[in-house]
């Protein structure tokens, strides 16, 4: 969709996602190797008892099921920012799903104009365990 046909509030659901626990170890291991992702042993002495996830990897499982009913399309320009909160410990075979809504619109000029869209992430509890908020350069219909 462009700028101008988004609209503050619309939003979308994002389908469930599981975090399995290898490709958790895989991720951990390749981009955020610290015993609380990798080492089973240690993850048993901290207040989680387990294992958990890599905050990025929990968000980009969510986030790839986003992009399978983003707003925007081909109209998107690029990325401009993103920030994550991590609210909660995300285990392997949790199930994650989420929402995403959109909380701001700027027009930046004539061509395009920034749209950010928040994420709410829960477990298969009903808990929040994450957040998002995104801004997006979005093309605007002439």
């Amino acid at each position: 969709m462009y700028f101008n046909e988004l609209k503050i509030g619309m939003s979308v659901d994002i389908e469930p996602t599981t975090i399995e626990k290898e490709k958790m170890l895989d991720f951990a291991r390749n981009y955020d190797n610290i015993p609380l992702h990798t080492d089973e042993e240690y993850a048993k002495s901290t207040p989680f008892h387990q294992l958990i996830a890599p905050g990025v990897m929990s968000f980009m499982s969510v986030w790839n099921k986003y992009l399978e009913v983003d707003f925007f399309g081909e109209e998107l320009l690029a990325g401009k920012s993103t920030k994550i909160e991590w609210l909660k410990p995300v285990f392997a075979g949790d199930v994650l799903r989420g929402n995403a809504t959109i909380v701001s619109l700027t027009a930046r000029n004539e061509k395009n104009g920034i749209v950010e869209v928040k994420i709410n992430v829960f477990n298969q509890n009903g808990e929040l365990v994450l957040t998002n908020i995104t801004e997006a350069i979005v093309k605007i219909k002439n």
